[in-house]
Parts: C-alpha cells; structure tokens; sequence
C-alpha cells in the first residue's frame, strides 16, 4: 500500500503530526510518499520524494494534514482519479477531516480493511466571457458576490424555468461537503457529506421572507447578473475565477467527479460536528 502526505506546515503541530504520521504508517507497513519540497523536513524518516501531481494518480490514499483549506486544496490533485483520501486536522474547525492530531493510532486501520469510504459530490461551474468557456470544479462551494460588497441583483432558473429574482450581498451555491462550511455561515442547513444535492443559500438577501433551497444533483442551475454596478465575482472554493460583464451568466450543475473520503471512527462527520458546532469553541 502506498500513501501520500500532503502536509501544510503554516499549521501548528501540522509539521510533528506529519513525523508521527510517517511513522505510524511505517510501522503498518505502508509505503510514505511526501513532495520533494519537504526533503529537509523528511530526510531522516523512510519516505520516496515525489511531486503531488504524480504521487495522486499512483497511490492508495492521499492524506492530507492541517485544515479544511489544505483538504481543499489536496483535493484538487485528486480530481479524475480512484485514489482515496483522509483529513488529519490540526487546523481550527476541520470538519472536512477523518482524523484529530490524537487519534494517529487508526492509521494501522488502513492495511485491514476496517474503514468506509464515503463518496463526495463535487459541482462543477462553466463560465462564459470573451475568451471562451472554462469549467471549474468545487468539492465545497461556488460563491458570487459584488466586488464592492454591495447588494446585488441577479437571476437563478433551474433547468430553464425562472426561480426567482433575488437581491442580495450574493449567493452560495454548495455541495453537501460545503454545507458546513460558508453556507453554514450563512444560514443554511447541515447536511450530511455523502447525500448528492446542490443547496443555495442566499448572503445577507434584503427579504422577509428567504431561505436556502435543495435541488436535485441532476438540475442544472443558471446565474445572471442584473447588477447595474459592482459586478457579481465567482469564487470557487475561495479562489476567484471570475468577474461578470452586464447581463452575463454562469451555470452550475453536478460535477464530472466524485471524492472518495475515507472514515476510520465511524460516523466522523456527526461526531466532529458535535464536537466542533454544539459545543462552546475554547
């Protein structure tokens, strides 16, 4: 078996969580892969150097150590490809993640079989501009909103047919993943990973009356701006892809690729839940 470390060592503990990691999986006897780049950090520990970009496509599992932002980022090597992948955190929430900074000892879980694979839907966004059409994926979320920070108005049809006109600071566009990410911020529900639908949620709507919509996995959303200044930004998981022209639009629809989680607890997702959300942050 091998395995991969996709370390964030702005992190704290991130660095000597990577270390033990290496060795428990050494121990288990699973072979460690980390990027050329931490060769300094890693030249004392049994580990292969190669790039993220080749290691994806030939490993077992990818484990991916600090937050949901590092999850987030992994992820996207993952795209296309059968490799597995796992959260240790050791950032401030890590909802994304399988795995505490404690609990290392579960790793040995991985040559048994005694874990589950969870499949994350992903949503993919096509813009259209000048310089043609681009597709963009996202594991949490897709995210318009005036540049300004001022309100916005724009349109949202679903297969077609006219949802509404809404105004508003912008709008979320989230795979369940994302749920408990900007959407939760913005009061939308908690749902749980592995269910396929694509939840919109309004940002700060100027309505009495809003709340965030579930759709089908098989709709395929379309966004227009009618902002008549300060465009509309679409960000893809918090990366800036585009800006809107007058009138121009996006769409939104399942992605082409699915994630597979691993879970060494049991029932990860409700248990950091808990943990993280129900309780007071200290």
């Amino acid at each position: 078996m091998k395995a991969v470390l996709y370390p964030n060592f702005q992190k704290k503990n991130a660095l000597s969580c990577a270390r033990e990691t290496c060795d428990v999986l050494d121990r288990a006897g699973i072979e460690v892969c980390v990027s050329g780049k931490f060769r300094d950090d890693f030249k004392d520990k049994r580990v292969t150097f190669e790039d993220i970009g080749t290691s994806a496509h030939t490993a077992d599992i990818v484990i991916a150590i600090g937050g949901d932002g590092t999850i987030l980022r992994c992820a996207k090597h993952l795209m296309g490809t059968d490799t597995k992948m796992l959260g240790i955190n050791t950032g401030t929430l890590g909802f994304m993640a399988g795995l505490e900074a404690d609990q290392l000892d579960k790793l040995a879980l991985l040559t048994t079989g005694e874990y589950t694979v969870s499949e994350r839907m992903t949503i993919d966004v096509v813009t259209h501009g000048e310089d043609g059409d681009h597709t963009y994926t996202a594991l949490n979320e897709v995210s318009a909103r005036s540049a300004g920070f001022r309100i916005s108005d724009f349109d949202v049809c679903s297969d077609g047919y006219l949802i509404g006109r809404y105004r508003a600071d912008g709008v979320l566009f989230s795979t369940p993943s994302g749920s408990t990410a900007y959407a939760l911020s913005a009061g939308g529900p908690v749902i749980e990973p592995d269910l396929e639908c694509i939840e919109m949620t309004l940002i700060c709507p100027h309505s009495l009356f809003s709340r965030a919509t579930l759709f089908s996995k098989d709709r395929r959303l379309t966004l227009t701006d009618r902002t008549s200044s300060d465009r509309l930004v679409v960000s893809v998981d918090g990366e800036i892809k585009k800006q809107l022209g007058d009138g121009e639009s996006i769409e939104i629809m399942r992605g082409r690729n699915t994630l597979r989680f691993v879970d060494l607890i049991g029932n990860s997702f409700h248990e950091s839940l808990c943990r993280k959300l129900c309780r007071p942050l200290k």
